[in-house]
């Protein structure tokens, strides 16, 4: 039996710009998923993924070696159908077999785990956990088979395979990966806050691509701003560094800030991270932050080392 795990994600800085070579700052979180592979004498390759409660929300089976989908189960809420999924993941298995094509190579089939440790509608990277263990699994290099299967900046890669904060930067199309100490003593002023929705980062990705152009001339400066997030001090610093960031990522992205458009009466200041509309923020605050959320109606809150690995 062999067994593989990859850390969740979180990006907080330098969201979208990432795609276009700014330095963003991404900590790995302690939720993840692990895959876990058995030896079996049939020739095939069975599948099943299992939410953080141990509920089995997908099921696939595949024929070997040629990995022909042979029936599918989908199980769940989010959009979606199995006869998709599967075949998504079966791009994935072929692309994992095309860059080693010693993959699935043998003379027996498997079956296969999946489980999430985290809600599937977070969004810490339910997806890029899923490409990083395979990769684990085949052999191949994450990125690869991340930009050729689908796309994104790979930072979300990196976080699956570091267990510290990194700074991460893509140049010339290649990760730059640095790991660095972010550990603020003002961590207890730091909380994570779901918004109850799961946002789609490839529409959010879309979206930017309309004013990647303009976005460049704003990387310098988006690149400060992660140094300064970086090496604050202070929660009151560090509200005026996210103040910046969100007006910067707004005037590219033409979204209101996430804090104008929910949440103009918090007292604390508040980052999107990641996609902007959905998944997790970061507000700075106190003892009185989670009374406000949950009146709000926002009830998962998660103090910052709760979250962060």
């Amino acid at each position: 039996m062999d067994t593989f795990y990859s850390n969740g994600k979180l990006l907080l800085t330098g969201e979208y710009v990432v795609l276009d070579g700014a330095t963003s700052l991404a900590v790995p979180t302690k939720f993840g998923q692990d895959l876990i592979i058995e030896p079996i004498q049939e020739l095939q390759l069975i599948w099943g993924s299992f939410t953080n409660t141990g509920e089995c929300w997908f099921e696939a089976s595949f024929d070997l070696p040629k990995l022909r989908l042979t029936s599918a189960t989908f199980n769940s809420n989010k959009e979606g159908s199995a006869e998709f999924i599967a075949e998504t993941l079966r791009d994935i298995l072929l692309e994992a077999k095309r860059l080693n094509p010693k993959f699935l190579d043998s003379n027996n089939g498997f079956i296969v785990k999946t489980n999430l440790t985290f809600p599937q509608n977070w969004g810490l990277g339910s997806s890029s956990t899923l490409i990083n263990n395979i990769a684990s699994w085949a052999n191949v290099n994450p990125f690869t088979l991340l930009w050729n299967a689908f796309s994104g900046s790979g930072y979300d890669i990196a976080c699956a395979s570091h267990n510290s904060p990194i700074l991460y930067q893509l140049k010339e199309s290649k990760p730059i990966i640095e790991e660095v100490e972010f550990n603020p003593s003002f961590t207890d002023e730091l909380f994570f806050v779901y918004l109850n929705q799961k946002q789609n980062s490839r529409e959010g990705i879309a979206q930017y691509k309309q004013h990647k152009e303009e976005a460049k001339t704003l990387i310098t400066e988006i690149d400060s701003l992660t140094q300064e997030f970086l090496a604050t001090n202070s929660s009151k610093n560090l509200g005026e560094i996210i103040i910046e960031h969100e007006q910067i990522i707004s005037s590219i992205i033409k979204q209101q800030p996430v804090k104008k458009r929910l949440f103009s009466d918090y007292f604390g200041e508040i980052k999107s991270l990641g996609a902007w509309g959905g998944d997790f923020i970061l507000a700075t605050g106190n003892d009185d932050s989670i009374n406000y959320f949950n009146q709000k109606g926002f009830n998962t809150i998660l103090p910052y080392k709760e979250m962060i690995l």
